[in-house]
């Protein structure tokens, strides 16, 4: 499978940088121009001279915790979307993480980034795809979907849950290959066992949203699915994909990525674990710069053997924050405490003596 999407996977290390860094210098100036946020944030910056990774390391970041009360300030994007007005019309569609915090979807092809990671998992145009990530509310099933479509190939929505009915959707509309959790497929794999119905047609698989445990590519292995895995959020689309070298994760062509120390925010060296911090490079809608995700991984040396020429990081790895994840969805502490604050209405009053 030592096949490439474009030329950008393989071009010179040093071609990519004077491109990236190009298109970061495009991206500061539409972003300081066209969002409220980033006019404040990027008010004593001038886009030109950011012309280095270490001019980029001095720009503030914009942490994914934040967001929630940025955008409980400034409604409904924090002043981040650079479409969102009489002006410039609205993005066609708009999604809501836990928390919630609020994503809009732009119109370009393949918006958030995912035909490559599916390339690399082995999809071709004229696939049919039963995506089983959420389309309710969450930008899940829509960022594969939309990738999936922008590769050419066929998708089947089904979404969360009802295991019984996805088994049976499978078994009679044979499809190549899955994209969900990989917990998910596990439980749907477990149920056609359980039914004595065998899936022969289903192949590959992209999974996300929660680690992806060897034990469980081992299981998928068992069933004839070479499984791989991409690393993307709800706000920035795919950050780095697993090719069929499975040595560390790709980082994608359309971000800039930085590992970060928690705390201080000084860039790591390659092998140092520290926080995701990511730039979108082709996001005009929605462009985050400097955009800490919470989540920790570390940088891999070197070049990957399939032949990708862009940096690897280890994969996702945690959190640097007290946001975790049940189910491929995260949950912030702020929803925690809101569940557990009681009610001034429900409270009794203390029985006095």
């Amino acid at each position: 499978m030592t096949e490439h999407f474009d030329t950008l996977e393989t071009r010179d290390p040093d071609e990519r940088e004077r491109s990236q860094l190009a298109a970061l210098r495009a991206q500061l100036a539409h972003a300081k121009a066209n969002t409220a946020a980033y006019a404040h944030l990027l008010a004593e910056v001038d886009p030109s001279k950011i012309t280095s990774r270490a001019a980029l390391a001095k720009l503030p970041v914009v942490r994914k915790s934040e967001m929630l009360d940025l955008q409980k300030a400034s409604r409904p994007f924090g002043g981040f979307a650079a479409r969102w007005d009489a002006k410039r019309g609205r993005a066609p569609l708009v999604f809501a993480s836990p928390g919630p915090i609020y994503e809009p979807e732009g119109e370009a092809p393949d918006y958030w980034r995912l035909a490559r990671a599916l390339f690399a998992a082995g999809f071709r145009a004229g696939d049919l795809i039963h995506n089983c990530f959420s389309y309710h509310l969450t930008p899940g099933g829509a960022i594969l979907d939309n990738g999936a479509r922008a590769l050419g190939c066929s998708v089947f929505r089904g979404g969360t849950g009802q295991t019984e009915q996805q088994v049976q959707a499978m078994a009679e509309l044979k499809p190549d290959g899955y994209v969900g959790t990989p917990s998910f497929l596990k439980i749907i794999l477990d149920k056609a066992d359980e039914q004595g119905i065998t899936l022969p047609s289903l192949r590959k698989a992209l999974v996300s949203g929660e680690a992806f445990l060897p034990s469980q590519r081992e299981a998928f292995a068992a069933h004839g699915i070479a499984a791989y895995q991409a690393y993307a959020t709800a706000d920035v689309g795919s950050i780095a994909y697993e090719s069929e070298a499975r040595e560390g994760l790709i980082v994608d062509e359309g971000v800039l990525v930085e590992i970060l120390r928690p705390g201080t925010g000084d860039p790591l060296k390659p092998g140092e674990v520290g926080e995701v911090v990511v730039t979108t490079l082709t996001n005009i809608d929605y462009p985050l710069i400097r955009f800490g995700t919470g989540d920790l991984s570390a940088v891999l040396p070197g070049i990957s053997p399939c032949g990708r020429t862009n940096r690897r990081i280890k994969g996702w790895m945690g959190r640097a924050d007290q946001t975790t994840k049940v189910k491929g969805m995260f949950v912030h502490p702020s929803q925690i405490a809101d569940v557990l604050r009681p009610s001034w209405s429900t409270v009794k009053p203390a029985r006095t003596a």
